[in-house]
């Protein structure tokens, strides 16, 4: 084959570049000292403090962690943190998969960044992300809030318990405020309980609905609505702008007859579209509305305690929890007792009562 018919031939090669010299081995030692060096928690929380990303997300790892000697140190992180955290406003936002919250959450945040926040979008899911894949999918969804300077976006990772997961975004709050980050977006699934635990950490609860689904009313737990200090039904464009509308009176109605919120608060139902935005000014400054009535009676600094507490408690329960069910000798006495308890040799509540006395003689 001639040299001018072989560059037109799909399988013509062209040349590539051509490869370096062999690096020296004092580069390649310098090289697997890096990558072996792990900073200490000094210098993470100086990282932190500072604003440097990459030893936020360091830290947020350590935090996520199950090794022992990580959980150790990612508490002298967290305590290091404290005093520079709780200087922002954290919003829980909660929906149905298809409801469009990665959508509504980028339009959101990419608002707020233009008003001059910094936002940094957590996540709560219990349940497995190979299943599921909502998290993971949230940084390629958010295609041009992730590129924003001004935000941070973190997939939380998922466990086998609900606690574990809460736990872990909560102290990844606290890194984030300690990062400066003033706007805490926790965006959770919408389904099982989750939407408890993320109510549980922020200072405002936000459910979004779309119109035409055919639950406006009755395929909503009535613990969410109540929890809910706004509802926003998502999507309202084009011709579904009129079937929106519906949707937000008939919410408006059905949250006013729930009991009145301790924080004086009375829930409204509003309209958005993700898509042309609008609408989604109106969301924040419903939410500056909130602040400032809570911040004026006093029930935002009271929730924060009262959700400290909450957090030190379900702490407490999980780790007992753990400590039970891992035990050796509990493991082995669970399940003879389990077995018993099929055959009807014992009752439920007598076994459970052997293994609690055997497990507290330890």
């Amino acid at each position: 084959m001639s040299t001018d018919k072989k560059k037109t031939s799909a399988l013509y090669e062209k040349a590539g570049i051509s490869p370096p010299e062999m690096t020296s081995n004092e580069a390649i030692e310098n090289i697997q000292l890096f990558r072996k060096h792990q900073p200490s928690s000094e210098e993470l929380v100086k990282g932190i403090l500072s604003g440097n990303i990459t030893e936020l997300s360091r830290a947020i790892t350590l935090v996520e962690s199950t090794q022992v000697a990580h959980l150790t140190k990612a508490n002298e992180v967290i305590n290091a943190c404290l005093p520079y955290a709780n200087k922002s406003v954290r919003i829980g936002i909660t929906g149905v998969p298809g409801v469009g919250k990665s959508t509504f959450i980028e339009a959101f945040g990419k608002h707020l960044t233009g008003l001059g926040k910094r936002v940094a979008v957590l996540a709560v899911d219990p349940s497995s992300t190979i299943s599921h894949g909502s998290i993971l999918g949230d940084k390629t969804r958010m295609e041009e809030l992730v590129k924003d300077k001004n935000a941070f976006i973190r997939p939380s990772a998922s466990g086998e318990t609900l606690g574990g997961v809460a736990r872990k975004t909560r102290e990844t709050i606290t890194l984030c405020e300690a990062a400066g980050f003033d706007t805490i977006l926790i965006e959770t699934v919408g389904v099982g309980q989750s939407e408890t635990a993320v109510h549980s950490m922020v200072d405002f609860f936000l459910l979004l609905k779309i119109s035409g689904a055919g639950d406006e009313l009755q395929g909503i737990k009535r613990g969410i609505m109540e929890m809910a200090d706004a509802i926003v039904i998502n999507k309202a464009d084009g011709d579904n702008i009129k079937k929106a509308n519906l949707a937000k009176v008939e919410f408006h109605r059905a949250l006013h007859l729930f009991p009145a919120k301790k924080s004086g608060w009375t829930a409204v139902a509003t309209t958005c579209s993700s898509i042309t935005g609008d609408g989604i000014a109106n969301v924040w400054e419903m939410i500056v509305e909130y602040l400032a009535l809570t911040q004026s009676n006093n029930y935002f600094l009271e929730k924060r305690k009262e959700q400290n507490q909450y957090w030190m408690m379900e702490t407490i329960i999980e780790e007992l929890k753990i400590n039970f069910y891992t035990h050796p000798e509990i493991i082995s006495l669970l399940e003879n007792n389990k077995k018993a308890v099929a055959n009807d040799e014992i009752s439920p509540f007598a076994a459970a009562q052997i293994v609690l006395k055997a497990y507290f003689k330890k």
